[in-house]
């Protein structure tokens, strides 16, 4: 096994375990409410802003397809993973324990609701880890030497 599927396995293990741990903290009760944002119990049923809600038991075997399709393609291209290894890892780690959230618990654990001057979606942190890895391969594609 070379470096970038050992970076990519172990930030993926960091991410799912520090967000189920996260979720288990509010599957137990914990709540708080504050004047910007709250920390509160919901399941989402879709995906980003409850889309998709309407696919309802299929939506997790679709996203475990596509995982699964994401994983075959990176055997294939294993370029891409040894440029973005940490990337992958961190999104693969988020969405494998949102979508496992959604064969145990029926939807995705989410928990962070800010409702200061507008009210905005409720979300978790593996989507909060989904954006960072986004950030990452838009920021190291951008820092790639350009070939011509």
């Amino acid at each position: 096994m070379n470096k970038s599927w050992i970076i990519a396995f172990v930030s993926l293990c960091f991410i799912f375990v520090v967000d189920q741990m996260i979720k288990g903290l509010f599957l137990e009760g914990f709540r708080w409410y504050g004047d910007f944002f709250s920390l509160i119990l919901t399941y989402n049923k879709g995906v980003a802003f409850s889309m998709f809600a309407f696919l309802e038991e299929y939506l997790k075997y679709i996203q475990l397809l596509l995982m699964s399709g994401l994983g075959a393609y990176l055997i294939f291209h294993k370029e891409i993973l040894s440029k973005y290894s940490l990337a992958i890892g961190i999104i693969s780690g988020a969405a494998l324990s949102n979508i496992y959230d959604r064969f145990i618990h029926g939807g995705v654990v989410d928990y962070f609701f800010w409702h200061y001057g507008f009210e905005f979606a409720v979300f978790n942190f593996a989507d909060v880890m989904i954006d960072l890895g986004v950030l990452l391969i838009l920021y190291t594609s951008w820092k790639m030497p350009k070939e011509v």
